[in-house]
């Protein structure tokens, strides 16, 4: 039976799609990262007879092959663009839009993870804390689904049970409570965290439960005097007038696509990172001891803001254990953080009031190794851990 010659036409395109696509696969070479995505993507395998019979080469080889197939991100925004404007999804991929936000579903509550958290925090606290004179504080931030999940429609964990759990695993810390200096807007559209020009609100209730000895803020009902200079006068950087420090905002030059941004694979309009600054702040010193030796760092890491990930310029992103001192601070306090990445934004914003603050994160270095770098007396000590990391708390170390 002859093909007519229409059929033959469409299967002569489809051949040659297939082998030109087969060509630009065998000898382009592999990305070796996705910026969109924000990690490493599979290389081609290492072939061994073993590794063939077993199956594991294929396995990989699969991987491979969907990782470095030719025009890759443009068929993941098609494939999202028809799950969401055509097909209607709730979601793709757990990524879901709501208020022109977008955000990864977070779902259900985990137990097991908030204890693991909580007997991590416990053992901290017999190590090193608990025959001191330090004042011991806990903080929660919430992930922006508390905000948007369950008033549009999608599943939503408990945050109140997760808070309540949380602050009766550790009484030995007063906890205090920053939900209601939060709201949606103070988070980036595209990515997981707070922006750091609309969480002053946030900083000065730290400060005023924390209570260093010679307090630099001003009272919180003195809200109409405003104390910060805005170089951007406009409802996209909403600065609360509420620390005395005079604070300049200033404009990232290029666009900030959060971590949703690639993930979603959606052409998402992209946010603005503004950044504060002031005469005090250009006196602090940073110095990380990630590698094991004192390196100064900036407070705010330029070249990372043009970097794969723009939020990593606030004290250069993921960092073991990290120091701020104000040589100028107007008290001796000290102040030692367990934070996640929602710190690096905020501790810029408490410095104003401490000669110290030590930040250290226990996902990128052993707690038993801690009381090499710091020694605990009479310091105030704060756990600040989002909502997203308690949740998934396996990372802690």
């Amino acid at each position: 039976m002859k093909l007519h010659p229409k059929n033959r036409i469409i299967l002569f395109i489809m051949a040659l799609l297939l082998f030109v696509t087969f060509l630009t696969c065998l000898f382009r070479q592999p990305d070796a990262y996705s910026m969109t995505e924000r990690r490493k993507l599979a290389q081609f395998p290492k072939f061994s007879v073993n590794s063939f019979l077993s199956g594991e080469f294929m396995k990989e080889f699969e991987t491979y092959t969907l990782d470095q197939f030719p025009l890759r991100d443009s068929f993941r925004t098609l494939k999202a663009m028809t799950s969401f404007y055509i097909f209607h999804q709730a979601d793709c991929n757990g990524i879901y839009l709501a208020k022109g936000y977008a955000s990864q579903l977070e779902y259900p509550l985990n137990e097991e993870m908030l204890l693991n958290a909580s007997d991590k925090f416990s053992d901290i606290y017999e190590t090193y804390l608990k025959d001191t004179d330090a004042k011991l504080y806990f903080s929660i931030v919430p992930d922006k689904n508390y905000f948007l999940a369950a008033p549009n429609g999608y599943l939503s964990m408990d945050y109140d049970y997760l808070i309540s759990t949380m602050r009766d695993a550790v009484p030995y810390m007063e906890y205090i409570d920053l939900l209601p200096y939060l709201s949606i807007e103070d988070y980036y559209k595209t990515d997981t965290h707070w922006r750091q020009e609309c969480i002053l609100d946030v900083a000065e209730a730290l400060l005023l439960a924390m209570n260093p000895m010679n307090q630099s803020i001003s009272n919180m009902d003195n809200s109409n005097d405003s104390n910060v200079t805005n170089s951007i006068v406009n409802a996209q950087s909403p600065v609360s007038p509420v620390i005395s420090q005079e604070y300049t905002v200033n404009t990232l030059a290029t666009p900030f696509y959060g971590v949703y941004y690639g993930h979603s694979a959606l052409p998402l309009s992209a946010d603005t990172l503004y950044y504060l600054t002031s005469d005090a702040m250009s006196q602090y010193i940073v110095t990380s001891y990630s590698s094991g030796k004192p390196i100064r760092k900036p407070l705010y890491d330029m070249e990372k803001a043009y970097g794969k990930d723009a939020y990593e310029m606030f004290l250069s992103g993921s960092e073991a254990l990290l120091t701020i001192e104000n040589p100028n601070a107007a008290t001796t306090k000290e102040l030692v953080v367990f934070r996640d990445s929602f710190a690096s934004s905020l501790a810029p914003l408490l410095a104003s009031d401490y000669a110290k603050i030590t930040l250290i994160d226990i996902r990128y270095m052993q707690s038993s190794a801690i009381n090499q770098f710091v020694s605990f007396k009479d310091q105030d000590v704060l756990f600040l851990y989002s909502t997203l990391l308690l949740n998934n708390s396996t990372s802690l170390r």
